[in-house]
């Protein structure tokens, strides 16, 4: 029996749709710099696959040895957002990865409706994507800014796509990501986990962590294409 077609399909974007040469990391540590004068790695803080309120979070805890205020959240939000724009533009090792456009194009062309599920708040995210021209396939998402929660983006992210696709169901939705965070999140929401081995995670922990599909990349082929 064969797979059938997904209804909506929602990507994550770093490490699945793009490789950002590091420019989320580097505009982290430049808002801690402005804002505190002190360095910040959020790899020794954070992991993969958490949201940027989580990172956030986590780093100025690490950082600063207190909880931040949301006065002080705003404002490296806001510091973030300003270098990333800059910088990813000049990230010498942007790229968008290997099969991204190509099935963004036929799914489109199937007649998939196309969401994002980032942990990213929607500001970075749509910048993420603006190096590789990739916004123009996504009508809707679910961000890190919606809620730090990464299965309550997700299930936002179907809520939103039910607004504008009569009787969906959370089982005609794929969820597509890099990290065992994306696999656990489209469970938790209901949808269909679809694992890409392209970022830090291989074809195996992605199985584990629930994926019902994955992929070694996104050049193989599409389950339901």
């Amino acid at each position: 029996m064969g797979v059938t077609k997904p209804v909506v399909v929602l990507f994550d974007i770093d490490e699945t749709l793009v490789h950002t040469g590091g420019s989320g990391a580097r505009s982290w540590t430049a808002a801690f710099e402005k804002l505190y004068g002190l360095p910040a790695d959020i790899g020794e803080h954070s992991s993969a696959g958490e949201t940027d309120p989580q990172v956030a979070r986590e780093t100025f805890r690490g950082v600063l040895g207190r909880e931040p205020s949301q006065d002080e959240l705003d404002k490296l939000y806001a510091q973030y957002l300003l270098h990333l724009a800059d910088d990813i533009l000049i990230s010498e090792q942007y790229r968008v990865l290997p099969g991204a456009e190509q099935v963004l194009v036929r799914l489109g062309e199937a007649g998939v409706m196309l969401g994002l599920v980032s942990g990213a708040m929607e500001g970075a995210a749509r910048t993420k994507l603006v190096p590789g021209n990739l916004n123009r396939f996504f009508i809707f998402g679910g961000y890190g800014s919606d809620s730090p929660d990464r299965a309550e983006l997700t299930r936002m992210a179907i809520d939103k796509a039910a607004r504008m696709h009569d009787q969906l169901t959370p089982a005609q939705v794929y969820v597509v990501g890099d990290t065992p965070h994306d696999m656990e999140a489209a469970i938790a929401a209901g949808a269909v986990p679809v694992g890409v081995a392209s970022g830090h995670y291989s074809t195996d922990e992605l199985t584990t962590a629930g994926g019902t599909y994955v992929l070694e990349s996104l050049e193989a082929t599409f389950p339901g294409l």
